[in-house]
């Protein structure tokens, strides 16, 4: 069993957010797209979330976005991060709230690249 992130490829943050959880995915849970990528895009579509330019977690089939995302993929990290999952019980209104925020201004907080990042040939394998 595994999930898919997909994820804002040109974002600086985001794309950090990546690195760590490759690196603390000790059970190799995970695969990557970029939301701009042509697999990426498939999900987008798959599930209608054109609307969302953050980041969507793909799991059991089943499309989770924003806060809720965040705090599942902290869950499946393991270790402390899971600890985070506990924010779930947060009403979703809010946490997306602050998320959304969050998102609207990461470009503005970490800065953007003008095109996504390549992986090294050890973390492709992660990636759609």
């Amino acid at each position: 069993m595994s999930a898919i992130i997909l994820f804002d490829g040109v974002c600086n943050f985001c794309n950090g957010s990546v690195n760590f959880i490759i690196e603390h995915d000790k059970k190799n849970f995970f695969k990557f797209s970029p939301l701009q990528s042509e697999a990426g895009q498939k999900y987008v579509e798959k599930f209608g979330l054109s609307d969302i330019d953050s980041i969507i977690l793909v799991e059991n089939e089943k499309a989770y976005t924003h806060s809720t995302a965040a705090l599942r993929i902290a869950k499946h990290i393991g270790g402390i991060w899971s600890l985070l999952y506990a924010f779930i019980i947060v009403p979703k209104p809010l946490r997306d709230f602050f998320y959304k925020w969050f998102a609207k201004n990461r470009y503005r907080f970490f800065g953007k690249m003008d095109e996504c990042m390549i992986p090294t040939p050890e973390i492709r394998a992660k990636f759609l």
